[in-house]
């Protein structure tokens, strides 16, 4: 406990008397002390509510005997970041989040934790942070935003982004685009479809480390404030059980999350935050077998991007309990794991079934009998790239085209919206890794671009940088080893061919090993731009993405 090592006997006097400044009471300190780590800022649409579920977690906390503490931890808005150099520090974040989370709880003390993120990477910097300090920690989410409407339809924010694009190409005017500027967004929460904030949460909730409805409940619903009261109240019966992330996030932790990840067609980001997070468990994740499990797990959800369906269907059709529970059923799905409800996974959903078949299929009756997300290997991406299988189009699966190639993001937006892209090309975006970029850009502009000029069934996108989960079409992400390693897409020229074949999980350039040695000889290796401060120092310690592009120490 917290008061037996800073706040009991005289040699403790100062920090009591910082507490008193605090103007913390006896009372208070005589009981456990809850840090709630709050991701509230006033910039990201995500966090605007997260101000009122700190309020609720930190009443929880109360009202089960604890005294809550609240700290912050930043979060960028990838939707805003999208397109620019504020990119470039979206991932990064990830484990600035971590390292002053770890600061923060170390340096002064606490019982347990309740995290409250809810955009892309402050979820798994956060749980990073909650695997590295093993306390009793409970996660709960800001929550989704409901879907939009535009023309009768439900839309989200990839429905923006296309539009975008489909207006440079000229099949919408000014009316309709700021249509869709207006009403694709119409409530506070993490974006609406299957990206990487609402993955991330739904994993959360996944590999027990959060509540029943963790990843589903909608932002703006009064049960998300009951929710985090309980979250507030559960962490309590986990310092009372001594119940630690460590106990949770177990190897068959995180084979439930890829299971659950292809069931439910998560964004290809989660297949760096999975490893990242593993490794902070002593666990490596081997992304060949994440192809095994893809296998024999079939895709069961189609929300948006990939399908008609969002965040708030998924809630009513039985939310992640219920994917569980079919999972479990069908042996796919270790129920035996431990969750911060003190119970099992298989004791947690028991009473938990689909109420809508058609949001939640029966997995005799899926979309597809493999998983959402798919690794490919070749001579293009030797220790592999992912793909969002279940958001590509059936004739987009096996593909073969020209490589049409750039050296940054920017080269590759200008290109598309100029009309030059042909049916069959394959665009090529290259130096933007995790250390090349660095930071490695979410491609959601030109992925977007190609979709709205009505391309994404034609044209394939390939790169070392990644994808917003908002991405759908043939793109394909974490080349590895990125171009600023010396990788083979480092050395891919305009013309050459590529193969891209999901079904058989792979993708080769169709050069000869003779020619791309002589190519290595004479094409250089474009050096790092001109960086100073953070991306100076992340730069030269991220790993390759395949390792979960994970700070190396």
């Amino acid at each position: 406990m917290i008061k037996d090592t800073i706040v009991d006997g005289f040699i403790n006097a100062p920090h009591r008397s910082l507490y008193n400044a605090l103007g913390l009471t006896k009372e208070e300190l005589e009981r456990p002390i809850i840090g709630i780590v709050s991701s509230y800022n006033e910039i990201v649409p995500g966090h605007m509510n997260i101000d009122k579920i700190v309020e609720a977690v930190k009443l929880g906390v109360a009202m089960a005997g604890g005294t809550p503490i609240v700290f912050p931890a930043i979060a960028v808005c990838d939707g805003i970041a999208m397109g620019h150099k504020g990119m470039k520090y979206s991932l990064v974040t990830r484990d600035l989040i971590a390292d002053s989370t770890e600061s923060m709880v170390n340096a002064h003390g606490f019982d347990g934790l309740v995290m409250v993120p809810n955009c892309d990477k402050n979820v798994p910097g956060l749980l990073m942070a909650a695997a590295r300090l093993n306390i009793p920690t409970v996660f709960v989410s800001g929550g989704p935003m409901l879907a939009g409407r535009v023309d009768g339809k439900k839309r989200s924010l990839s429905a923006m982004f296309e539009a975008t694009g489909a207006y440079a190409a000229g099949k919408i005017d000014d009316a309709k685009l700021r249509e869709f500027e207006e009403k694709v967004c119409p409530t506070c929460g993490s974006c609406s479809g299957m990206y990487t904030a609402n993955s991330m949460n739904c994993l959360t909730e996944v590999m027990g480390m959060g509540l029943k409805g963790n990843g589903t409940i909608p932002a703006v619903y009064s049960s998300r404030i009951q929710l985090a009261k309980h979250a507030g109240m559960q962490v309590m019966e986990c310092v009372r059980k001594n119940i630690r992330p460590r106990d949770i996030l177990t190897k068959e932790a995180f084979e439930n999350a890829i299971a659950a990840d292809m069931a439910i067609g998560c964004s290809t980001n989660s297949m760096l935050h999975i490893p990242a997070i593993a490794n902070e468990c002593g666990i490596e994740i081997d992304l060949e077998h994440v192809n095994d499990i893809s296998e024999r797990t079939p895709n069961i959800c189609h929300l948006a991007p990939a399908g008609p369906t969002y965040m708030e269907d998924l809630n009513e059709a039985g939310g992640i309990y219920a994917v569980i529970k079919e999972l479990i059923d069908a042996g796919l799905f270790n129920g035996d794991v431990m969750t911060v409800t003190g119970k099992t996974m298989s004791e947690n959903v028991a009473d938990c079934d689909v109420k809508d078949p058609e949001v939640i299929r029966p997995l005799d009756n899926p979309f597809t009998k493999t998983g959402g997300l798919a690794i490919l290997k070749g001579n293009l991406a030797p220790d592999g790239c992912v793909v969002k299988r279940s958001a590509v189009a059936p004739e987009m699966l096996v593909h073969e085209g020209p490589a049409r190639c750039f050296n940054s993001e920017e080269e590759a937006i200008a290109f598309i919206y100029s009309g030059k892209v042909q049916p069959g090309d394959v665009i090529v975006i290259r130096y933007e890794g995790p250390a090349g970029g660095p930071g490695m850009r979410e491609m959601l502009s030109p992925t977007s671009a190609i979709a709205g000029a009505g391309l994404d069934k034609d044209v394939a996108l390939i790169t070392d940088g990644r994808f917003s989960g908002a991405t759908r079409g043939a793109s394909i992400g974490h080349v590895s080893p990125e171009a600023v390693s010396g990788g083979t897409i480092a050395y891919v020229k305009d013309g050459d061919i590529i193969s891209i074949n999901i079904p058989e999980y792979k993708i080769s350039l169709k050069v000869s090993d003779e020619e791309l040695a002589e190519r290595k000889k004479t094409m250089n290796i474009e050096s790092n731009k001109e960086l100073t401060g953070y991306l100076k120092r992340y730069s030269k310690m991220v790993s390759s993405a395949d390792k979960g592009a994970i700070i190396n120490v």
